[in-house]
């Protein structure tokens, strides 16, 4: 056989399957903070401080506005298709009877998500959320922590938000797929870090 007749080396996609396991038989550091995308391993940066204290805040006023209505699920995976297996800051789900423990979320279980960014902006705005636009995620929410904007994204097709708006003052707003509920995201925005 010929050099030139041999296949071109290429990238190898890991599986969401293949990935999960990676991390249930410990080839994976369980402290790494790793997504699956696209079927590329992407290392995500430790959460600093404001991010965190806003996702806790953030969590606290979902469950407090949503009840048991739905899930809401902080950093966990959501399997959208056999590539990719994001963790979004918050993803609020569907109901069900056995909270997800017996497999992780796909993406028709998905009402909204939600990246809190601080150093990962582009990144997020770049690949996360049209992967959530093509697996037809009804809402995603950007919230920029350095330029102090929440980006809300709504309506997928054809593998693009069709609607996308920053929040404006006075930061209160009804996701789609829960619209008996308001919230007040003023807090999330505020500098005074108490």
């Amino acid at each position: 056989m010929q050099a030139d007749a041999l296949p071109a080396p290429r990238p190898h996609r890991v599986t969401a399957r293949e990935f999960l396991r990676m991390g249930e038989a410990g080839v994976l550091d369980p402290n790494a903070r790793i997504e699956l995308i696209d079927g590329e391993m992407i290392d995500m940066p430790p959460i600093a401080p404001p991010h965190a204290g806003r996702t806790k805040r953030l969590n606290l006023l979902l469950i407090e506005a949503i009840g048991r209505r739905a899930v809401v699920s902080t950093q966990d995976p959501i399997l959208l298709g056999d590539l990719s297996a994001p963790q979004p800051d918050i993803a609020i789900l569907k109901p069900r009877e056995d909270f997800y423990t017996t497999a992780h979320p796909q993406a028709e279980d998905v009402l909204l998500v939600i990246e809190i960014a601080e150093g990962s902006v582009r990144y997020d705005r770049e690949r996360k959320l049209p992967l959530y636009a093509r697996f037809a995620i009804p809402e995603a929410w950007l919230i920029d922590i350095p330029a102090q904007v929440i980006w809300i994204h709504r309506e997928p097709a054809n593998g693009v938000y069709q609607s996308s708006f920053h929040l404006a003052a006075p930061y209160r707003i009804s996701p789609l797929m829960l619209d008996d509920i308001e919230l007040d995201l003023a807090p999330l925005l505020s500098l005074d870090e108490h």
